[in-house]
């Protein structure tokens, strides 16, 4: 079983955590309790969206205000047209794993 990404209390509500699993570069984020996980690149120039804004369940591109829904990936304002990739997250007592 692999290690656990992260901890529920290292991930606060409203905010989000830059993690890289198994080489891959993603961004949990925790929503009123519960976490997603999406890729941490904008589909729109390739940036992170590490350093971008929780919003409620959107995230907010840092570079040209994008927004993304965390829970399902989805582009929701332009320039960003192409959806998050998103991850399964379990949550077992305090730890919380990201399946790439």
């Amino acid at each position: 079983m692999p290690p656990p990404a992260a901890t529920r209390s290292s991930v606060p509500p409203g905010t989000t955590q830059r993690i890289v699993v198994d080489g891959v570069e993603t961004l949990l984020c925790n929503v009123d309790g519960s976490f997603y996980a999406v890729e941490d690149v904008c589909t729109h120039d390739g940036g992170p969206l590490d350093q971008g804004t929780l919003e409620g369940c959107r995230i907010r591109c840092p570079r040209h205000g994008a927004l993304f829904d965390v829970t399902t990936g989805a582009a929701l304002t332009l320039p960003a047209v192409v959806p998050l990739g998103t991850f399964p997250v379990r949550v077992e007592g305090e730890d919380v794993f990201i399946d790439v």
